[in-house]
């Protein structure tokens, strides 16, 4: 998924200046660098899917908090506890001030909080949005980390500022101009620990390497924009959560829109309709093939009743002509049947518990009742599984045994 991402200019300037911006297709490689008005900007139709803000260094600054228990990233009373706890540290109104925590933060220890003008940033966001490229994601240029000290060296040679980040910088992300007494300032001496990663930007990387003494990696700012979006915060909290959710809305509608009516999306739109057509047609031969299936079987039942019984003409329900037909034969013949009361009583007498007598026998229609037994569970269900093999059924009906075959209604 390719990405558009906007670094937002310093507060305090106009609102219609140009804003710097990269694409990046999958988050590695840069394939546009340029800087534009916000109309001007590219689009999805010139392959940017998401819309990421980047907030410069100088618009945010940072708080590390105690978070009161109960009280976590989910909470609903978490924006005024914020207030309330960064109300002596902001320079400005705390309703005037967007305030963000930091990603999953560790329970029982101190949270990052950064904090910017509100006014500022919703004024870009909505001018982003007027323009039609909308803000899925806004992050900040650094971020505080627990990593090895990082030193960024950026500006020009005359105007050189470094950013400190990582472990031993106690405010997070601290700005300061690039000079001898720098490290001094932050750290307490001139010498740099280890391990310590320094970056500058190729105005600044001869000066940095002499006054530090330590290895530069030359990074431009576009390689540092880029590595901005890996990070895992995303400033769109409390009041912008909303914008943010209806501005994925509105891009997911814009993608289903462009699916059903972009040129580019031809191709994709009759595979899919061949797709379609082909399962239905599978599963048309498919329901056909049962049903020849299912056909054939009941011809060859068919042809079984008739064939063994040739009196009986018409076939209606197979199974059921042939029980009678087959009943009826029994009883011309004279053989006995598992729905007799004699081959009932032979099979019920030996799975009896000993010691149970009968107090009296009803037979009716193929079912057996037997009164006066007083059988216990277990030994109910003892006799029930010694009748089972030899194809009878058994319930208790108040003081009465039931026993008839199974399968009979």
């Amino acid at each position: 998924m390719s990405t558009l991402i906007i670094a937002l200019p310093l507060p305090g300037g106009d609102t219609t200046t140009r804003y710097e911006h990269l694409l990046t297709p999958e988050g590695q490689t840069i394939s546009v660098q340029a800087t534009s008005l916000a109309t001007l900007l590219p689009d999805a139709s010139h392959g940017a899917d998401e819309t990421v803000a980047v907030v410069p260094v100088e618009a945010l600054s940072w708080h590390q908090i105690d978070l009161p228990k109960g009280v976590g990233p989910g909470s609903a009373r978490l924006r005024p506890v914020l207030q309330s706890l960064l109300e002596d540290r902001l320079l400005d109104d705390p309703q005037d001030v967007h305030l963000a925590c930091e990603p999953s933060p560790a329970s029982g220890s101190p949270v990052w909080v950064c904090a910017c003008d509100k006014t500022w940033l919703r004024q870009h966001l909505q001018l982003l949005e007027a323009a039609g490229r909308p803000v899925s994601r806004i992050v900040p240029e650094f971020a505080p980390h627990a990593g090895a000290l990082q030193l960024q060296v950026l500006g020009e040679a005359e105007h050189a500022q470094v950013v400190l980040t990582g472990a031993g910088v106690a405010g997070g992300v601290i700005r300061l101009p690039l000079g001898s007494g720098t490290l001094e300032a932050v750290l307490g001496s001139d010498a740099l620990p280890e391990p310590t990663e320094l970056y500058a930007e190729p105005a600044v990387a001869a000066r940095a390497e002499a006054l530090f003494q330590h290895k530069i990696e030359i990074q431009q700012r576009a390689e540092r924009l880029l590595l901005s979006i890996q990070t895992p915060w995303d400033l769109a909290q409390f009041d912008l959560i909303n914008t943010s959710r209806s501005r994925s809305l509105k891009r997911l509608l814009g993608a289903g829109q462009d699916l059903l009516r972009a040129p580019q999306w031809r191709p994709a739109r009759w595979g899919l309709l061949l797709l379609l057509a082909a399962n239905l047609v599978g599963l048309n031969a498919w329901a056909w093939k049962e049903q020849a299936s299912w056909q054939s079987r009941r011809a060859t039942i068919d042809a079984t009743l008739t064939r063994t019984f040739p009196n009986v003409k018409v076939v209606v329900d197979a199974p059921v002509q042939m029980a009678r037909e087959v009943a009826a034969l029994r009883q011309a013949t004279g053989a006995s049947s598992g729905r007799d009361l004699e081959v009932i009583l032979a099979a019920v007498g030996p799975a009896l518990p000993p010691g149970k007598a009968v107090s009296a026998i009803e037979y009716s229609a193929g079912e057996v009742r037997l009164k006066g037994l007083n059988l216990g569970p277990d030994e109910l269900a003892t006799l029930l599984a010694k009748l089972r093999p030899l194809g009878y059924a058994g319930r208790l009906d108040g003081d009465s045994l039931q026993i008839r075959m199974e399968g009979t209604p």
